[in-house]
């Protein structure tokens, strides 16, 4: 047998046969993994230039895998670090970090300003919860305190009780006048007629509902100030008009002091709520210098992200808080009348 035709028997062999499509397999899959798998586009790199999917290969050890999820973790946990040491100490550092490109590092800002939002509502709604819990909860009186209390009289036998006249409402055995009524003889409106009913299904006639509503009014908050942040954002456009900043800008700088604004909220209420437990002889001072420290912190950050001098800056940070205020009360009297007719 010549040489040549050794070695076509020997590539005829099934082995040989079965060595060749193992190294075409890996040759084939060395090229897929070269190539995105949502989109076919060549990988220069970690992630598709395409659509941005990492090029990971989730077919692997268990290992490989915990790897990959302890490193996301961990990235993700350093950006909570960097983004909330700098939230808390100079808010207007994030600003301008992100303006000049430095975005990597950091969380983005309206993950950052839903993450607090979360917090904060939760926080706020689980204080209103308790503290309704509070208010009624039954007094539970000992032995010695039920002895010391003073009997009710009994009434007199020739004492009437009151009169129910019909239509009228009787609050603690006595004729109640509603809010709706009316002496006047002017005919209402249709939109008054619907005001009221809504009111008297919302509130109560006596008003027996309101802490039903008032829970509802501040489960739309959260949306009331995630509408109120683009109108913050005009503002302050219209105050910085002259500077050619663009709106995106402003709509970041927004953000970061409302994420700021809730983070020291939630900060000065568990301190004071601690102070109030143990030094409560210093809470008011406390509370007090914690707020005039988070005021001047706002305005510090109006004035190193807008770069202007000193008497521009408190002029624009008055203008703009009394501005910003006056959209809050409409919000609110907005929120109200829509939770009202909802």
């Amino acid at each position: 047998m010549n040489r040549q035709n050794f070695f076509s028997a020997i590539r005829l062999s099934p082995r040989w046969r079965a060595a060749e499509l193992c190294a075409a397999s890996s040759a084939a899959e060395k090229i897929r993994r070269h190539r995105c798998e949502n989109c076919g586009t060549q990988l220069p790199g970690h992630y598709c230039p395409n659509c941005g999917q990492p090029a990971v290969d989730y077919r692997r050890s268990f290992r490989h895998v915990i790897s990959d999820v302890l490193d996301s973790f961990l990235s993700w946990d350093s950006k909570i670090l960097a983004t909330f040491a700098f939230l808390l100490t100079q808010p207007w550092k994030l600003t301008n970090e992100f303006l000049a490109g430095h975005r990597v590092r950091y969380l983005n800002p309206l993950r950052l300003y839903l993450l607090v939002s979360v917090l904060f509502f939760f926080a706020v709604n689980y204080v209103e919860r308790r503290a309704e819990k509070d208010h009624f909860q039954p007094i539970v009186l000992d032995d010695d305190e039920k002895a010391g209390l003073i009997p009710a009289r009994e009434p007199k036998p020739e004492a009437t009780p009151p009169i129910d006249r019909p239509g009228d409402d009787v609050f603690d055995g006595k004729p109640h006048v509603s809010i709706f009524d009316d002496n006047s003889d002017r005919p209402k409106t249709a939109f008054e007629l619907f005001l009221q009913q809504r009111i008297e299904e919302k509130i109560g006639r006596n008003g027996d509902k309101g802490k039903f509503f008032l829970h509802s009014i501040m489960e739309n908050l959260p949306y009331m100030m995630l509408a109120c942040i683009p109108i913050f954002a005009f503002l302050l456009k219209v105050l910085y008009f002259f500077r050619r900043i663009f709106y995106i800008d402003h709509l970041i700088y927004a953000l970061h002091i409302h994420s700021f604004a809730y983070s020291m909220t939630l900060g000065i209420g568990a301190i004071g709520y601690g102070l109030g437990r143990w030094l409560p002889a210093i809470k008011p001072l406390a509370i007090a210098i914690l707020i005039a420290v988070a005021v001047i912190q706002i305005f510090f950050s109006i004035r190193r992200v807008y770069r202007q001098g000193w008497f521009m800056t408190i002029l624009k940070f008055f203008l703009g808080g009394f501005a910003y205020l006056l959209v809050l009360f409409i919000g609110l009297g907005a929120t109200t009348f829509i939770t009202l007719v909802q």
